[in-house]
């Protein structure tokens, strides 16, 4: 991902110039002409680095910078007029650097990368410090305003202790955490948590397993057995990848859902329990549904209380640096002696990874990293696996897209969200579902 920038000028010549320079050397830019739309778009985006000039039209650079320093912004000053009593007072006030105009580019380039890496390192070290002092919540979702509103659904839910919840999302990207939060944050925290991945299991296993079973249900069956539905009574119980569910065994999870009972294998005796019910799925449930593969009953049932957690590749920036922190820091009590932080160079890789495994392929790859640095101060280019190493920092450069490919990119990732159903993303992209066939005939996609 760019390293991102915020020019404050009120010469249009000079935003252009510099803008378009930093755009090429790959940083993201924002460009502002007044000091009051350069405090509402760096409390809006949160740049790296603000290059603020001293003289604006509608306030002084030094109050606007005053204000920018009480909102956390680093910034370098930028005039035409350069005098030593004017540098002390903006150093005074925060300012990390201060530059005279005309300014040659690679000087300012440079001072704008080592403030860049500043800010970096210092973000990740007070988000290492600050985790010190939280515990597991919801909140460790992430710091944008789309998973914050996902951790606010989180801890609704979990008061919300008898609703069935449906997590939805790709494999990797932390269902099974959002299930144990849900559960931790509950009133039935104190219960148990049973979890069972439905995946690979043949419909005879897995209904002993969930429901248990009877002397003599099956060939190997010598005793009575209790199932995880009895183990998780009072507590909950968090079915993965639900979209494998037999078929079979469909019909009596709906039962258990709509009556709390259920028999054991080869029992005739209905059993009561209370228990709640989490599930997670990377699949499609509606087009499972479509094809018969999956009850349309179940799956209203299912589904009352949907949660959808995003790939790590499509989450902000400041979501992956917080994803990146939290897990340095719950690997540094696993591996003593191993470094938790990283240099600007790995975690600009870090942050620029498509990471296809998300939070679980993110995980191994910090923990290796760690375990090669052990005894160094900071994890290193090095330290990473070869296909994070040997990617060059050009990968990063800005590179312009038409509109059409974006659209095609756009449609493309909609699609494979909702596992190639139409219908539904046609809902989610605003266009009927005419249109969007007639899009992905044009852009040739197979999805």
């Amino acid at each position: 991902m760019a390293d991102t920038l915020l020019l404050v000028d009120d010469d249009a010549s000079v935003l252009r110039a510099i803008g378009e320079y930093f755009e090429r050397i790959g940083y993201e830019v924002w460009r502002e002409s007044t000091g009051a739309q350069a405090v509402d778009t760096f409390q809006r985006v949160r740049p790296d680095v603000v290059l603020l000039d001293l003289h604006l039209p509608d306030s002084n650079g030094l109050v606007v910078l005053e204000r920018l320093r009480r909102d956390g912004a680093a910034v370098v000053l930028l005039t035409g007029q350069g005098d030593i009593e004017t540098a002390v007072r903006a150093m005074q006030l925060g300012a990390e650097n201060f530059l005279t105009k005309p300014v040659d580019m690679s000087h300012l380039a440079a001072a704008i990368a080592r403030l860049t890496e500043k800010v970096r390192l210092t973000r990740q070290n007070a988000r290492l410090r600050a985790l010190d002092h939280e515990g597991e919540s919801a909140g460790s979702l992430g710091v944008s305003p789309a998973m914050h509103e996902l951790a606010r659904q989180v801890e609704l839910l979990a008061a919300s202790e008898r609703s069935t919840v449906l997590l939805q999302g790709e494999s990797g990207t932390g269902k099974g955490w959002v299930a144990r939060v849900l559960h931790n944050l509950s009133p039935r925290s104190a219960g148990p948590f049973v979890e069972v991945n439905c995946a690979g299991l043949s419909a005879t296993f897995l209904d002993s397993e969930l429901f248990g079973h009877e002397k003599g249900a099956f060939t190997d069956a010598k005793e009575r057995r209790a199932g995880l539905f009895e183990l998780a009574d009072r507590g909950t119980i968090f079915l993965d990848e639900i979209g494998e569910l037999a078929l079979e065994l469909q019909p009596k999870l709906l039962k258990v859902l709509e009556t709390k009972t259920f028999r054991r294998l080869g029992g005739t005796r209905e059993l009561t329990v209370d228990v709640r019910l989490v599930t997670a799925t990377n699949r499609d449930l509606v087009h499972e549904v479509e094809e018969g593969r999956f009850r349309e009953d179940l799956y209203y049932r299912l589904n009352v209380m949907p949660l959808v957690l995003p790939p790590v590749r499509e989450r902000s920036r400041e979501d992956r640096l917080d994803l990146i922190t939290r897990i340095l820091f719950d690997l540094k009590t696993q591996l003593p002696g191993c470094p938790a932080e990283c240099s600007s160079d790995v975690l600009d890789r870090l942050l620029s990874a498509a990471w296809p495994g998300n939070v679980r392929e993110m995980r191994n790859v910090l923990e290796r990293s760690m375990i090669l640095a052990r005894g160094q101060p900071t994890i290193g280019i090095e330290h990473l696996p070869p296909d994070l190493r040997q990617r060059s920092p050009t990968d990063r450069r800005y590179q312009a897209q038409s509109l059409s490919e974006v659209e095609r990119q756009h449609i493309e990732r909609t699609l494979r969200h909702h596992g190639g159903n139409r219908t539904r993303a046609a809902v989610e992209l605003g266009i009927s579902r005419a249109t969007l066939i007639n899009k992905i005939k044009a852009y040739s996609l197979k999805i």
